[in-house]
């Protein structure tokens, strides 16, 4: 089994890979970033993170729902990936960190909202991971996983079948949640969407 510098270091390899192309890869997924951002239910002034930001292509809707008076900080492992961001011009809607979302640099129930596409498949323990975004959120503040495609077409595309353990079928989802601190309240698995809202309990 893999530890957790051995998870991240994979991780980052695969990322690290991917970056340079990684917007022109996806080059039409920016209208459901902004969809799931919009069913989040920000109002001006909160404070939101995107976990796992990569190339930052969340920022600009996140910086759209919070206003000027909000606060948007992305947060990736990848040294690259924020390298992407920036040159993307990504930066000047949110603060960048070189950080790991399994340990996170921020105080605990400082935010508002967590916004994490793609990151729940990346997570090397899923319960105390979940659990420390969690921590950073205030009760009652949000959280939406997030990822472009559903479930079925993204297995699809990386040539797998859907097995009965995926992390993301409902029926896992909803008990790990749970027992992280959070309430789903919502979930879609679309063709063209996959989005899970939950909300911190109290």
């Amino acid at each position: 089994m893999l530890n957790m510098s051995d998870d991240h270091t994979r991780v980052r390899e695969f990322f690290t890979a991917r970056a340079a192309d990684w917007d022109s890869r996806f080059p039409d997924d920016a209208p459901s970033y902004a969809a799931a951002v919009g069913e989040m239910g920000l109002r001006e002034g909160d404070r939101v993170l995107d976990a796992g930001c990569g190339t930052g292509r969340a920022l600009a809707p996140l910086r759209a729902a919070v206003g000027r008076s909000g606060v948007v900080v992305g947060v990736d492992l990848t040294p690259a990936m924020l390298q992407a961001a920036v040159r993307a011009g990504r930066h000047r809607e949110g603060l960048l960190l070189l950080a790991d979302v399994t340990a996170l640099p921020l105080r605990s129930r400082s935010l508002d909202a967590v916004f994490a596409a793609g990151l729940v498949a990346h997570l090397p323990h899923p319960d105390e991971n979940l659990r420390e975004l969690a921590r950073v959120v205030r009760p009652g503040g949000r959280l939406a996983l997030f990822h472009p495609v559903g479930r079925a077409a993204l297995a699809a595309r990386q040539g797998r079948r859907i097995t009965s353990d995926d992390l993301r079928a409902k029926p896992n989802l909803r008990p790990l949640l749970a027992g992280s601190g959070w309430r789903m309240t919502s979930y879609v698995d679309e063709d063209d969407r996959f989005l899970v809202l939950a909300v911190r309990e109290e």
